[in-house]
């Protein structure tokens, strides 16, 4: 349980360096050029469940995990509507919906819903 878990901690911190979002014109942003305090709160909420992992406490590790997965939702949705709110000043919805859509989303998602889930669903074999 302890390496299946490290594993998925591992995909989590890793996650929050790779391309999450793709911006046309600027390139690929992380967690740290989205912004700096969701990056820290996906680090912190990583260590606790590193200290629940360490101290062998299930329930520790999973609310950690459930709390990053709930992190990583709150994320998708806030740059779904910045995106949209950013376009906010043109006259008509449908070219609003359009420039919010070449906002695309990353594979990077894809390693740090892995990672969580890993930590979130390893099993405890004894």
């Amino acid at each position: 349980m302890k390496n299946i878990q490290l594993l998925g901690l591992i995909l989590v911190v890793a996650g929050s360096f790779f391309p999450l979002v793709h911006v046309p014109v600027i390139g690929n942003w992380n967690y740290w050029k989205l912004d700096h305090f969701l990056a820290i709160a996906c680090w912190i909420l990583a260590a606790g469940s590193l200290f629940g992992i360490a101290n062998n406490k299930v329930a520790v590790t999973k609310i950690f995990a459930i709390l990053l997965i709930v992190l990583f939702v709150f994320t998708l949705f806030a740059v779904k509507l910045q995106a949209s709110e950013y376009f906010s000043f043109m006259p008509f919805k449908s070219w609003q919906d359009k420039l919010a859509g070449i906002v695309k989303l990353k594979w990077g998602w894809i390693i740090e819903f892995l990672g969580a889930f890993i930590i979130l669903f390893a099993r405890n074999r004894k």
